[in-house]
Parts: structure tokens; C-alpha cells; sequence
């Protein structure tokens, strides 16, 4: 696919999950196999089957309803495009996919956020997708120690300026 295409599949991916928040439309851009990996905390699916069950309930109706993404950067190749954004939300809900078992803590979360894609047969194949769980554990309290070489929303912000 043309590097343009990519980014369009990956855009209309991502509507279909933050904006119209359709299950069956965010399924309808990946292939039958296609496999997603929240790599801190190892949620997300592997085939329609499950990306079905995972999208349905422990993502899409799961998303606070202030989250906002910040564009860093995007590089595309020739099947696979990486995007680095600013992720942010208000803990107002359990997030099974990102804080597993958390119950609401209402604080406010900015985290720098890399997604991998990789497109086959015009499709999605799969997304890798990282974060840095402690500083999310650190600006929602469950982190204290000082001593600990952890940091919070300043390292979104550190990400946005030189």
C-alpha cells in the first residue's frame, strides 16, 4: 500500500475506536488474524474473535470521556507505519486495557504513547503499542517512592518541547 493509504487505514481505524466508537467498523479495517498487544500490561487480542470481545467491552466503552491524543510524529514505510502521541484522560473509569483492575482514581494522566502498525493485504495486521506503565501508576497515586527514578505528566510534556 502507498504510504498515504496507510496513514488513511490507520485514521479511519482509530475514528472508528475514539469518535464513532463502532466495534463491528473498527474490525471491517483488519485482517481475519489480526492481533493487537498493549504491551505494558499485555491486554488486547489475537484474531476477530477475541478483538471482538476486547474491543466491545474492555476498550471502546471503556475510554474517559476527556481522552485526547497530542500527534508527535508519524513515520510510514512500506507496510508498517509508527505513530508517537501524547495520550491523555482523566481516570473516571476502570480501564481494563490500560490500568486492569483499577478502580477510578479521577486524576488527570499525560503519557508519551508509540504505536507500530503493520498492514497486510490492505488491512491492519497488527499494533504493538507502549507507554511507560509507571509514570501512568505514578500520576494516578499508585506509585509514592521518591527515591525511585520514575517521572509523570513531565514526560509527555518533555516529549512536546525541545
Amino acid at each position: 500500500m502507498p504510504p498515504r493509504n496507510l496513514s488513511e487505514l490507520w485514521d479511519q481505524h482509530t475514528a472508528h475506536e475514539f469518535s464513532t466508537r463502532d466495534t463491528e467498523r473498527t474490525l471491517d479495517t483488519m485482517v481475519e488474524d489480526a492481533y493487537v498487544n498493549h504491551v505494558p500490561v499485555m491486554t488486547g487480542g489475537h484474531g476477530k474473535q477475541e478483538l471482538r470481545r476486547f474491543y466491545s467491552t474492555d476498550f471502546i466503552p471503556r475510554m474517559p470521556p476527556d481522552t485526547r491524543f497530542t500527534p508527535v510524529s508519524r513515520t510510514v514505510g512500506e507496510d508498517q507505519l509508527v505513530d508517537e502521541i501524547i495520550f491523555s484522560f482523566t481516570h473516571t473509569e476502570e480501564m481494563p486495557w490500560m490500568l486492569p483492575g483499577v478502580a477510578p482514581t479521577n486524576k488527570h494522566v499525560e503519557v508519551p504513547l508509540v504505536v507500530i502498525v503493520k498492514f497486510r493485504n490492505g488491512k491492519l495486521a497488527h499494533e504493538h503499542i507502549y507507554w511507560d506503565q509507571a509514570s501512568v501508576l505514578k500520576q494516578i497515586g499508585l506509585i509514592h517512592d521518591p527515591k525511585l527514578p520514575v517521572h509523570g505528566a513531565e514526560t509527555a510534556r518533555k516529549v512536546l518541547s525541545p
